[in-house]
């Protein structure tokens, strides 16, 4: 008897011990999917992953990544550039993140609003997120309602490359025909979100100043990228114009063909003409609709020419300046030179 009583009591003994040991363990598993698994933590991972420029975790995160059908409710086309969805793009990731709420709605889905620092501004953002098949079937795991990911419309004002952090892009990627040929372009891009990105351009003959933009959860960002000449473009432009009307004053004629300068003589000439150019109109560029131009600018040519008067047949020489205008339009060829049309 006595001993049936110790084998008794031993079973229970183990049973409560089993029982502790099962207790301890949904606590802490009810600990793990309140915390390390909950909705808040799968929340605050994301926006981590875009402050530690960790952009492929970030886009990678369950709800982030939009398909096709995804992309065709929002009004987007299929083909919608993920070239910045890259490290190295983001100029900045929210900062000092806070968890301000954690609201669990009615169907299991959880509200998260969080707080964080985006450059120098303090912001915001609610986050939908609803439970998914669950991690070896007993931790939770999150995903989007909707996708945070925002749409950034970039115009590329002149030019139709930018660069934005590292990544130079070309807006005429997904472009065909006639589109190809246009001075600027506007070009949707598939970016993380909440970020700050700086968009901006320099080359020998473009350069655009640095533009930032806040792109939050889920929002579509317009930026324009305004690409200005630089002075060595200017240069070059003003050399093809020296070089141009150089070539003018070379002809020795009254009227230089092709030339924006000339003069008509009454009287007999007598000798070759000679021009000069006292004054050369002086380069600036601005952008029009499809060319870099330049407005109706004033130069001096002179010309020295020996004639002879028709009415008493006295010789002379003439000495006249003579004050002219011009204007032309600039381009920047495939190949990098530049082509000028005068106007």
């Amino acid at each position: 008897m006595r001993r049936g009583r110790v084998s008794a009591m031993a079973i229970i003994g183990w049973a409560g011990l089993a029982m502790l040991v099962v207790g301890a363990f949904l606590a802490a598993l009810g600990g793990l999917n309140a915390t390390i698994y909950g909705a808040s933590s799968f929340v605050e991972r994301y926006l981590e992953a875009i402050a530690d420029d960790d952009i492929a975790g970030a886009a990678s995160t369950p709800g982030v990544a939009l398909d096709e059908a995804e992309l065709e409710a929002l009004g987007l086309p299929a083909d919608l550039s993920t070239a910045m969805l890259r490290s190295g793009v983001v100029a900045a990731g929210p900062q000092d993140v806070r968890i301000v709420s954690d609201i669990a709605n009615p169907d299991g889905s959880h509200s998260v609003t969080a707080s964080y620092r985006l450059d120098d501004e303090i912001a915001e953002s609610t986050f939908r997120v609803h439970p998914i098949e669950p991690l070896y079937g007993v931790l939770h795991r999150w995903e989007f309602d909707e996708s945070p990911i925002a749409v950034i419309h970039v115009t590329a004002a002149h030019n139709p490359l930018f660069t934005v952090g590292e990544l130079t892009l070309d807006t005429r990627a997904t472009k065909t025909g006639e589109e190809l040929e246009a001075f600027s372009h506007t070009a949707p891009y598939l970016a993380i979100a909440p970020a700050s990105y700086t968009f901006e351009y320099d080359s020998t003959l473009l350069e655009a100043a640095p533009v930032s933009v806040l792109a939050g959860a889920a929002e579509r960002v317009p930026v324009t990228v305004d690409a200005q000449p630089t002075a060595a473009f200017v240069e070059r432009v003003q050399l093809q114009v020296d070089e141009y009307l150089a070539a003018c004053a070379e002809q020795q004629v009254l009227q230089p063909a092709g030339c924006p300068f000339g003069i008509e003589v009454d009287d007999r000439v007598t000798s070759t003409p000679q021009w000069s150019i006292l004054s050369t109109p002086q380069v600036t560029l601005t952008p029009s609709d499809t060319s870099f131009d330049m407005p109706p600018t004033e130069g001096v040519a002179h010309i020295s020419v020996e004639a002879q008067d028709l009415f008493d047949g006295r010789f002379y020489t003439l000495e006249e300046d003579r004050p002219f205008t011009l204007a032309l339009a600039a381009s920047i060829n495939p190949d990098g030179s530049i082509a000028i049309q005068l106007k």
